[in-house]
């Protein structure tokens, strides 16, 4: 499997491109602020075909690119039916006005095609199956993409989870935004995150990549997770838009 990422725009956001392998069809994940550019530099190095794009949530960090991205190559959207206002009035997700220079660059609103997601759902695409797990907290319409490794050829895949905003390496999504709720996030956390093997990949919306046995280890919000909730530990900040 091919994952092609990189952080883009003013936030900082991981886009993530998503295939077989060089030369064949890819899934655009959480394409962001400005990251048409960095889209169609790894579409050229890989020899991709973009076949669809894929949406953790709707915060404008992760799908101000959408519209350009999908027309460009009219493909479809998906995004948890919770979120999809967020992609024609993204300030109503903030709680206030993103600002003027910020969104004289963003061409709000939805592309042509856009279809939802629902929990539990196996998407086929581009040649690989994406797991969807609602993961309400960060958003009310939060999802993650689980991908399943592969044995074979003397080469072991470890499977991975696209987390969004759910889970980062060392903490979590912030829950302060309209739609934000710290016991949904927790318990996204538990039903969504804990369950999964130790060596699992994690990719998430922001910063370095992780695995679920080294948050599992060390993240405080997973630790507390794990052991019940309790009053909640304040030493590592939340991140997220």
């Amino acid at each position: 499997m091919l994952i092609a990422g990189f952080p883009a725009g003013a936030w900082g956001t991981n886009c993530y491109l998503v295939a077989p392998a060089a030369g064949e069809e890819c899934v655009i994940i959480d394409p962001g602020h400005r990251a048409a550019p960095g889209i169609e530099d790894a579409v050229g190095k890989h020899r991709l075909k973009p076949v669809a794009v894929i949406l953790t949530h709707g915060h404008i960090d992760h799908v101000a690119s959408v519209v350009p991205v999908c027309g460009a190559r009219g493909v479809p959207a998906w995004i948890h039916p919770a979120d999809r206002y967020m992609m024609s009035a993204p300030e109503k997700a903030l709680g206030r006005s993103i600002g003027m220079p910020i969104m004289g660059e963003l061409t709000v609103g939805e592309p042509d095609d856009v279809r939802e997601l629902t929990d539990g759902a196996a998407l086929a695409l581009a040649g690989l199956e994406f797991t969807v797990a609602h993961a309400p907290g960060h958003t009310k319409g939060s999802v993650t993409f689980g991908v399943p490794g592969a044995t074979g050829g003397g080469v072991d895949v470890p499977p991975v989870l696209f987390s969004g905003d759910l889970l980062f390496a060392g903490s979590i999504g912030r829950t302060d935004l309209p739609g934000g709720d710290h016991a949904e996030i927790l318990d996204s956390l538990g039903r969504v995150c804990l369950p999964l093997d130790d060596s699992t990949v994690v990719l998430s919306g922001h910063g370095p990549q992780t695995t679920i046995g080294r948050e599992r280890a060390t993240n405080p919000y997973l630790r507390e997770v794990a052991a019940g909730y309790g009053s909640g530990p304040t030493a590592a900040p939340r991140r997220g838009m």
